[in-house]
């Protein structure tokens, strides 16, 4: 069953950047990296670190409190020490808001 969350005027990051949003309560951050808008759960699998404010390289976010890795297409753990992916939501602009979906 899919889950989808419309989050209206929602911020929208600039390139290269990530914001934070609440999907449902849960908080989610929001990429735009080459044009296209990736969201993943905002907090890290290992201990919560804010992802939304970790450095990107390319569709990759770095945990900025232990590094942990983490693919933006998918969610999956590129690297821990976190030990789980996070979940990856598909996103699109329907006017001035933001949807995001999950399985």
């Amino acid at each position: 069953m899919v889950e989808s969350f419309r989050i209206e005027k929602a911020p929208l990051p600039s390139e290269g950047r990530g914001v934070r949003v609440l999907a449902g309560g849960t908080p989610v951050a929001v990429f735009r990296v080459g044009g296209l808008l990736y969201a993943v759960d905002a907090r890290c699998t290992h201990v919560g670190g804010p992802l939304d404010q970790g450095p990107l390289n390319g569709t990759q976010v770095t945990c900025p409190w232990h590094r942990s890795v983490f693919d933006l297409r998918d969610g999956k753990l590129i690297r821990g020490p976190a030990t789980r992916p996070v979940t990856a939501y598909r996103v699109r602009l329907d006017g001035e808001a933001l949807v995001l979906e999950r399985d």
